[in-house]
């Protein structure tokens, strides 16, 4: 059995998934690498099966029809063997050091008499043009270098949340949990470090800057213009997690605070990308979007509604939403946004 499968979604990546697969081969025979052929027009299931071919006890090359990078994800966990699993999208890559370390840390846990469901490092906004890194460090959130509990998590800055270059999972967990992304749908990875959350008990904090977050490409999906050519999916996305949990059932006050806080970070998105939109449409689309958390909640309605972000995006008027999108820069830190 592996120590570690890596599910590698691809889509026409033939132009940057070299960079990902050879950053990730150095993890050598611990490792199992899954690569996922998402129904690609061009070179990227030929790049696939020399991988495969190449490194056949490593690397596996699975072609399926196009399903979105759900269905890729959630195919890497289907044809998992590895005790934990982690994401990297084709366009992204890993530090060298720090995943030594990581392959370390994941072994020493595996020799002792405690489990593990959740390890977290740091990633980087690999943003094209940028002289500066930003790096999203939880040194400030979590204690480090332990296994630890949620009770014992610190608090968490605005914009500072767990996303899915920071995680890896145990395997069985996410079987366990009953994961499983909605096909062709954009931004199903908050689903992903979102609905497993209450079936974490245990997690351990690295403090490496693991994972490189490559933002720079026109068509990307964290692209302003691109989000809001798909925003319905955001918002189905949005009203998915809304209905994952009664957050007020999670009897951690640790854990339930951190998930109500992630849900009024992705409803500010949602609700800011409607209002940047500058359509009538669109405006109504949050109006129902709100309208749709006080029928599923109300106890959650009127906890986001009269928070600051709340308030902030429900300004009334025309000049209101100019004001709400001078708060734009909010939805730029947490997205890395083009």
């Amino acid at each position: 059995m592996k120590l570690l499968s890596i599910a590698i979604p691809c889509y026409n990546s033939q132009n940057y998934m070299r960079k990902c697969i050879d950053s990730l081969l150095i993890g050598g025979e611990d490792v199992e690498i899954i690569i996922v052929n998402d129904g690609s027009s061009d070179q990227t299931a030929q790049i696939a099966n020399e991988y495969a071919a190449s490194y056949p006890s490593i690397v596996k090359a699975i072609h399926q029809p196009n399903g979105g990078h759900g269905e890729a994800v959630n195919t890497g966990i289907k044809n998992a063997t590895g005790l934990y699993f982690k994401v990297v999208d084709s366009d992204d890559w890993v530090n060298d050091q720090a995943y030594f370390k990581i392959l370390d840390t994941l072994r020493t846990i595996l020799g002792g008499n405690q489990s593990l469901d959740m390890l977290i490092s740091n990633f980087v906004y690999e943003k094209q043009g940028a002289s500066h890194k930003k790096v999203m460090s939880y040194k400030s959130a979590f204690p480090q270098d332990e296994i630890f509990t949620w009770d014992k998590a610190k608090h968490f800055k605005k914009g500072q949340y767990i996303l899915m270059h920071s995680v890896i999972y145990r395997t069985q967990l996410l079987i366990d949990c009953r994961l499983e992304l909605p096909k062709h749908t954009f931004y199903v990875d908050n689903l992903f470090v979102y609905q497993p959350l209450p079936f974490v008990k245990t997690m351990y904090y690295l403090n490496v800057n693991f994972y490189r977050y490559f933002i720079g490409r026109d068509d990307q999906s964290v692209h302003e213009s691109v989000m809001i050519g798909r925003i319905d999916q955001q918002i189905f996305v949005n009203k998915l997690m809304i209905e994952s949990y009664d957050v007020y059932k999670i009897a951690n006050r640790k854990l339930r605070k951190y998930m109500i806080s992630y849900l009024e970070i992705i409803t500010t998105i949602s609700s800011i990308l409607l209002i940047r939109s500058g359509t009538d449409e669109n405006f109504e689309k949050k109006q129902e979007l709100w309208r749709y958390l006080k029928k599923q909640n109300k106890r959650l309605y009127f906890k986001l509604r009269f928070g600051l972000l709340g308030r902030y995006v429900n300004l009334p008027g025309k000049s209101g939403r100019k004001v709400s999108i001078a708060g734009y820069k909010l939805t730029q830190k947490f997205f890395g946004f083009n």
